[in-house]
């Protein structure tokens, strides 16, 4: 058998709102609330809702033969908490079927893997147990923010007690191995690992739309008859994609919405295949190798790595002035001081670094398309300047200095550039 394991990342961040130098001292409202609540409730109406529909439909209509698993972040179950709670319900009902999975991940969608392990263990922990709270089991597969996975993730993943976790189907890991295969990181004792196959989810995430593709447009069936090639000594396909593919990436219009309706019945039709959670394929599998991770490898961009975060000097001291906080912060979380904490977590989701990224080459666009800012520079120093503030207010609260923001970051004559209106 060969299993078809689709996997969706649900994540909304919480955007700064303009706060520039003038506001540092004097206002803690860092993040714009306004428009957090009007794109979720957009992305809710365009994605979420309609998509959670179709899941439930296809997996009422096959009977339960349709799986699917989620990875959704604490900061978009904030945002679902507050703003559209009938999203979060639609979640809830699918995890009711038992066809659908939850797995685990940092609580902030934060890079906490690469920059503070302690932070990290923290995160994982209270998103599991909200996870389980959510939706009634507690998570035992493992899904790193943008797919980041090295050597030492892997092995504190395990050591948190997750069974299997998730990772990019990069060529430079693989080299001639195949992606359909279920693997082990090296240096753990039992954790799984199942790659994302690039080619085929990309496909839907990324090419479908397209209309200089030469496979413009996609149906379903045509779709099914290239996973129906795989060979039979493939366990699995990895189709790990975000969820906002469905109807706000790539719209309604597209056929997007009736290419899924349809594509369960496709691959169906051919008895070896069926469809899977990821926590049933590692199960199932024994890993046939190991493979190496000296370097972190993610699912973004051409390269695979992480330098769609930290791939230049303001991305790097921006992650530096946050974590040098990190400490501190922990000591005022355990004194009662949450609002901090709350703040500083929120800082700590990637988007943050990602909207700083100067890689305008082959990705250029992707990055333009998902960032609220005029330029990398404006992401910077909106950044900045909140992090200035909220050390400030650490170190107030603390009655002694936190750590010094010695970044060789110029923020004190800059104010923050105004942002642009979000993608509509």
């Amino acid at each position: 058998m060969t299993d078809v394991v689709f996997y969706f990342q649900v994540h909304q961040p919480f955007r700064l709102r303009r706060y520039t130098f003038f506001d540092i001292g004097k206002r803690d409202d860092y993040f714009d609330d306004a428009e957090n609540a009007r794109i979720v409730k957009r992305v809710a109406e365009k994605c979420y809702l309609p998509m959670n529909a179709l899941m439930l439909d296809l997996i009422e209509r096959h009977a339960g033969a349709f799986k699917i698993a989620y990875s959704v972040t604490g900061s978009a179950l904030d945002q679902f908490e507050a703003w559209t709670p009938e999203t979060l319900e639609s979640f809830q009902a699918l995890a009711k079927t038992g066809c659908v999975e939850f797995l685990g991940e940092t609580a902030m969608h934060s890079l906490t893997g690469l920059a503070d392990l302690d932070v990290f263990r923290e995160q994982v922990e209270a998103h599991s147990r909200r996870i389980e709270a959510l939706f009634g089991r507690r998570p035992t597969t493992f899904r790193n923010t943008e797919l980041v996975i090295d050597a030492r993730i892997a092995r504190t993943v395990e050591s948190l007690g997750f069974r299997a976790i998730l990772g990019e189907g990069a060529d430079h890991l693989l080299g001639w191995r195949s992606p359909h295969r279920v693997y082990k990181p090296e240096g753990c004792d039992a954790l799984k690992l199942l790659l994302r196959s690039y080619e085929f989810s990309d496909d839907i995430a990324f090419r479908f739309s397209n209309k200089t593709w030469d496979e413009w447009p996609l149906y379903a069936d045509r779709f099914a008859s290239w996973l129906h090639e795989l060979g039979e000594e493939d366990s699995f396909v990895g189709l790990f994609m975000d969820y906002e593919t469905f109807g706000e990436h790539q719209w309604k219009e597209t056929g997007i919405f009736d290419f899924m309706e349809h594509l369960p019945a496709e691959v169906l039709k051919d008895a070896r295949f069926r469809f899977r959670t990821p926590s049933e394929v590692a199960e199932a599998n024994p890993a046939v190798a190991e493979l190496d991770f000296p370097h972190p490898i993610s699912w973004a961009d051409a390269e695979r790595d992480v330098t769609a975060w930290l791939g230049n000097p303001m991305q790097r001291s921006a992650n530096d002035a946050l974590y040098s906080l990190a400490r501190s912060v922990r000591k005022l979380e355990r004194a009662g001081r949450a609002d901090l904490a709350k703040a500083w977590a929120r800082l700590s989701t990637s988007d943050h670094l990602y909207y700083m990224c100067t890689k305008w080459f082959s990705d250029g666009d992707v990055h333009k398309y998902f960032s609220p800012y005029d330029s990398p520079h404006d992401a910077f120093i909106a950044f900045m300047n909140v992090v200035d503030d909220l050390s400030r207010r650490i170190e107030k609260a603390l009655g002694s200095p936190a750590t010094a923001l010695e970044t060789g970051a110029t923020i004190e004559t800059v104010p923050s550039a105004a942002r642009k209106p979000a993608i509509e």
